[in-house]
This record gives structure tokens, sequence and C-alpha cells, in this order.
């Protein structure tokens, strides 16, 4: 008897769970299922303005032939501006640079940058491939 009684509550609550599957009262591979598409509405077709576009004139640049760099700063900044009464003032403070510039500088004799000892050291190496190179930890 206490078996009937068990096995008839296993048949009662397997009955129960697969009830619960069934929503809508449909079967269990009949049921409804929501549409993907109607989850958005799609946007009416609409034709774009007329922006009165010309055929370019023979002869002019072609816009795609130009410089991509200018073209950014043009964009993101309008175009060249004007330069200020300080920043003027201090180039024409400044002077042209000597051609020979950074050779001057990085000659061991010139005093015009404040080397360390580190620089001085790299700067005097004697010039190779590295091959012979050695490094040393001063302590």
């Amino acid at each position: 008897m206490m078996r009937k009684a068990a096995a008839l509550a296993l048949v009662v609550s397997a009955a129960t769970l697969l009830s619960a599957c069934g929503a809508g009262g449909g079967s269990l591979f009949n049921r409804v299922r929501p549409d993907e598409m109607a989850v958005t509405r799609a946007a009416p077709l609409v034709v774009p303005p007329d922006f009165a576009l010309t055929p370019p004139s023979p002869g002019a640049p072609r816009p795609q032939d130009s410089d991509t760099g200018k073209q950014t700063l043009e964009t993101l900044f309008g175009g060249p501006s004007a330069r200020s009464s300080v920043e003027t003032d201090a180039l024409n403070r400044s002077g042209t640079a000597a051609a020979s510039i950074r050779s001057t500088v990085g000659d061991p004799a010139t005093q015009t940058v404040a080397k360390g000892q580190v620089v001085r050291d790299i700067l005097s190496a004697p010039e190779g491939d590295g091959q012979a190179a050695s490094a040393a930890i001063p302590s």
C-alpha cells in the first residue's frame, strides 16, 4: 500500500510539473513564442533632400587628392588661425636656426646644452657597430 501511494504521488507531481510547461493550453512543442521582428518598428522610407550637387568643373583639383592632414586640421579647427601677438613676438625674437645646429649641439666641446656625465660618455664614445661594447655600473 505504501508503494502504491508513493507511485501515485510521483505520477501526480510529474503531471503537475508537466502541466506548467504548456502555457496557453498548447502542447510542449506548440507554444506561443515572441516575434523577433516585432520588437522594433522599421522607420519609413524618406526621400533625401536635394543638396544641389553640381558636377566638378574640368581641371579643378579633386577633393580626394588633397593632403589628409590638412583636411583633418581644417575640419577640426576651421583652418589656420591668426597668430597672437605673444606668439609673433616670440618667433621674431628667436630668429632663424643655423643649418648645422644639430652637429654643433652634438659636439662635446659645445657648452650650449647642460650635459650630464652619462650624456658626455655617450657622446664621446668611439664610433663602431657595438660588438665590443661593455657596460660598467658605478658604485
